[in-house]
């Protein structure tokens, strides 16, 4: 079953297309792209997370095949969204497929999104338990908008919005917080974050002291 996308209170309709001026090329190579050898997700305390990531120029056949290779490294963590910096590239890339998570036995319904922005969030607020694939094993309940409308190009370059609630609305949200190196642990105590942050950095120091034994 497909994902059904609604509207929440609070978030009015638009008519008409969206304006990116965002250019197309399905031919140019993307160097950032052909850097990168295998997707390994990066976690805490790596740097790059706090990266603010550029927008994308273009969209060609490599890039596409970078968004695929981004969606199997998802699948396989596994997980239900992946943005590009996740894995070390500094792009508004996002991939996600929420349809199990909202509805057991559903079927794989990818997404991808180049250079998301959110236009508009809902008055309604809703607390979700979240995690993220580059803090395993950490779960925290986070209040956000219980809705969001969404601008992005598709796959094929195709211009697209959205309206989302529930767990598809937390994780646009989520993933394009990463795009602005921001961590759903930014939305805890400063107390709770600090021990997560400690915590993360001291098992990397352990695993690289480990690896030189």
């Amino acid at each position: 079953m497909g994902l059904a996308f609604f509207m929440p209170p609070g978030i009015p309709r638009v008519c008409g297309p969206a304006k990116l001026a965002v250019p197309v090329d399905r031919n140019a190579r993307l160097s950032y792209v052909s850097a990168v050898k295998k997707l390994e997700i990066i976690t805490l305390p790596d740097r790059k997370l706090r990266a603010v990531s550029a927008p994308v120029e273009r969209i060609d056949d490599e890039a596409r095949r970078f968004m695929d290779d981004m969606l199997a490294a998802m699948y396989e963590a596994p997980g239900i969204g992946l943005a590009a910096i996740q894995v070390g590239v500094p792009r508004r890339i996002v991939v996600l497929d929420v349809a199990k998570r909202e509805e057991e036995g559903s079927e794989a319904h990818p997404m991808f999104l180049v250079n998301p922005e959110i236009l508009e969030v809902s008055d309604d607020r809703a607390v979700r338990e979240e995690g993220c694939l580059s803090i395993p094993e950490y779960y925290a309940e986070v209040e956000r908008p219980a809705g969001v409308r969404v601008r992005y190009l598709d796959r094929e370059g195709k211009r697209q919005e959205m309206e989302a609630t529930g767990i598809l609305a937390t994780c646009l949200q989520h993933e394009i917080d990463h795009l602005d190196g921001k961590l759903f642990i930014d939305y805890l105590s400063k107390l709770k974050r600090d021990m997560v942050i400690k915590r993360f950095a001291k098992q990397s120091r352990q695993d690289a002291k480990a690896k030189a034994l």
